[in-house]
């Protein structure tokens, strides 16, 4: 259920419409910090119940 090259660049082209070439880049970065941060935040939850099975809580 993946997207494939032309609906990827269909997106692509409307987001370039949508927002323009120089604010591409930021919205971008913002993306990918939000996608690191979501990501370490549940990688934190998945070591603390990690934790607690260990412990036997």
């Amino acid at each position: 259920m993946g997207i494939g090259f032309g609906s990827f660049l269909l997106i692509a082209l409307v987001a370039l419409l949508i927002f323009g070439p120089k604010k591409l880049p930021e919205l971008g970065k913002a993306a990918g910090h939000t996608l690191k941060e979501f990501k370490d935040a549940t990688k934190g939850l998945a070591d603390d119940d990690d934790d607690k099975k260990r412990n036997g809580k």
